[in-house]
């Protein structure tokens, strides 16, 4: 039975590579007027909030980058290509983002002990704009970020921000009619907390799957069972899954098949399975069939 349909999304690359060239574009730009704003105004607010959009902009620049990467042809040294290296950099940038943050709670600690008058106008207004770049790029991931751990990790961190910005503007606003200095130390310690909140994840799932752990998204007792499902199967063992990249998992099982299938019929077999658990996220499936009466040569994995 040939199979028509297809179940790669071959229009989601184009659309993530131009959403990573905006998101970099305009985030470096804000960057750039946030930092400024921020020596200017000597605002913690601004200056953490600038760091922390810098480390999207670097997350964004490695995400694009482990994407290429993952599209590089395979070699004989590595026959996986690079698709690793999408795994590794969504747990390069978990640690990156949670070393910006601890040093911006020092400096938050330092400063609860003389708040320093900001002028909290212009702090609003630069994080106003935040607002509306981080919504912007945000939303320009938000149809592919399920398909993939490093643009989950830039949408999560873009919906962060123009969260972050938006207490940012609010305080702005409050800080010169109340007299209350002591928002920005706080703003800048609020904003750490919730980035490193957020990042907790990300640095778990990208070490997992590092660590070539089952992938969060796939259930081996539902893969299992549904091999299973398949007639001509009896038994399926050494059933091992893990994640190629942070977009394709692979497996390998041993599947015990009725003796009397003949090497069309196996074949038939195993291109039902295949497909079957395509359905179930994955992508690459190596199997080795048996007859119920062939002693496994490796007995330990059971």
């Amino acid at each position: 039975m040939a199979h028509t349909h297809d179940h790669s999304h071959s229009h989601a690359p184009t659309e993530i590579n131009r959403a990573f060239i905006w998101g970099i574009g305009l985030n470096t730009a804000f960057v750039l007027v946030e930092v400024l704003a921020g020596l200017y105004t000597d605002s913690l607010a601004l200056l953490t909030d600038a760091g922390h959009n810098l480390s999207d902009v670097a997350s964004l620049l490695l995400a694009m980058l482990a994407f290429r990467l993952a599209k590089a042809q395979p070699t004989s040294r590595f026959t996986y290509g690079f698709q690793k290296s999408t795994i590794l950099v969504s747990l390069g940038n978990a640690v990156l983002l949670l070393v910006v943050m601890g040093g911006i709670g020092y400096e938050a600690i330092q400063r609860f002990s003389s708040p320093q008058p900001v002028p909290g106008d212009t702090i609003a207004l630069v994080a106003g704009v935040g607002i509306v770049i981080n919504t912007l790029t945000a939303l320009l991931f938000f149809r592919q970020k399920d398909h993939d751990l490093n643009v989950k990790g830039a949408y999560l961190h873009l919906m962060a921000d123009a969260l972050v910005s938006a207490v940012v503007v609010v305080a702005g606003v409050l800080m010169p009619r109340l007299g209350w200095y002591w928002l920005d130390p706080v703003l800048g310690l609020v904003v750490a907390v919730v980035v490193v909140a957020s990042t907790w994840s990300l640095l778990r799932d990208s070490l997992v799957l590092s660590l070539d752990g089952v992938p969060t998204n796939v259930n081996p007792e539902t893969i299992r069972n549904q091999m299973l499902k398949n007639p001509a199967v009896l038994d399926v063992h050494h059933l091992h899954i893990w994640a190629m990249s942070t977009t394709e998992n692979a497996l390998t099982a041993h599947v015990v098949v009725a003796t009397e299938l003949s090497g069309t019929e196996l074949y038939q077999v195993k291109q039902e399975l295949r497909h079957s658990l395509e359905h179930l996220s994955i992508q690459h499936a190596t199997l080795e069939t048996e007859s119920p009466d062939d002693p496994c040569l490796d007995t330990h994995h059971h």
